[in-house]
């Protein structure tokens, strides 16, 4: 079976008469006419997390909390930085960073994990990975009330009418993140080793973002090893780790223009995803 799966190449269309935008268009189509169905499948794997796990979605209010503290006894303990409120500081940072890791991860398997329900039922498979991410905007929602609860009760000298433009930096994230999840989920159909190799980039993708640190550090880090700053600005989560930081920990308003970037290379990257996908859907059931 592996070495099937090792020898199979990615087969394209060869008599589509869609033109690369006609599939484009077609694949939106698919995902909003079949838009119960992902409704249905984000309930489905929903119950699903809940049922194998005691706690449930209670993880998704302790798993930052706990992140943030190790992160807090490493950085204020061993380097002993003095910013003030360093646990909100990071925490902003912490809870998106968490909600894209896991919109990755669980999207890599969007489509191999229904290798069953795909050999069976003939439906559109782009809404495979389209549900899964949209499983993840519940959790996220969930990461929210440990956010709520630090302002609240610890940090509410920090707590600004700006909160409310959470939800508008998290669309931005999201259509970036829905783009990689379209786009990855179609690739670990025929290579297995995506997992592995998005869970070490994405590691290395949160250490050289500035979610430990501000974007100040970053750049005089940057100043020494040119390299970083190169990266620094292609990162995205450069412009989405400021405007959640802003709004939360700031009390001023989103990084608007820096916004306003990642929204279109998200469409950008959401044409090319697409576009991929329905090239090499024909092949899906032949490889699982």
């Amino acid at each position: 079976m592996a070495t099937s799966q090792a020898t199979t190449t990615i087969t394209y269309r060869s008599k589509q008469k869609l033109r690369p935008i006609g599939l484009i268009v077609e694949g939106i189509r698919e995902i909003w006419s079949r838009r119960r169905l992902a409704g249905y499948l984000v309930q489905a794997e929903l119950k699903k997390k809940g049922a194998n796990k005691v706690l449930g979605n209670v993880w998704w209010v302790l798993d930052p909390l706990l992140q943030m503290l190790v992160y807090v006894v490493l950085i204020t303990v061993i380097r002993a930085t003095t910013k003030a409120d360093y646990p909100l500081f990071i925490f902003a940072a912490i809870l998106p960073w968490k909600w894209f890791q896991s919109s990755i991860s669980d999207g890599n398997s969007a489509v191999i994990s229904r290798e069953k329900l795909i050999k069976q039922l003939h439906f559109p498979k782009i809404i495979l990975p389209v549900s899964t991410s949209l499983g993840e905007i519940v959790s996220f929602a969930f990461g929210l009330i440990p956010l709520f609860a630090l302002l609240l009760i610890f940090y509410s000298h920090r707590l600004s009418v700006l909160i409310v433009l959470i939800p508008i930096i998290a669309v931005v994230q999201y259509l970036f993140t829905i783009g990689l999840v379209i786009a990855l989920s179609a690739v670990n159909v025929f290579y297995r080793d995506v997992g592995n190799v998005t869970r070490h980039a994405l590691r290395l993708w949160f250490y050289l973002s500035p979610a430990l640190f501000s974007v100040q550090d970053i750049e005089k880090l940057g100043a020494e090893h040119p390299m970083i700053s190169r990266l620094l600005s292609l990162n995205p989560f450069v412009p989405l780790f400021e405007s959640y930081r802003n709004v939360i920990y700031y009390g001023q308003p989103p990084v608007w223009s820096g916004l306003l970037v990642v929204t279109f290379l998200s469409f950008f990257l959401i044409g090319l995803a697409i576009l991929f996908f329905k090239r090499v859907e024909p092949s899906f059931a032949k490889v699982l």
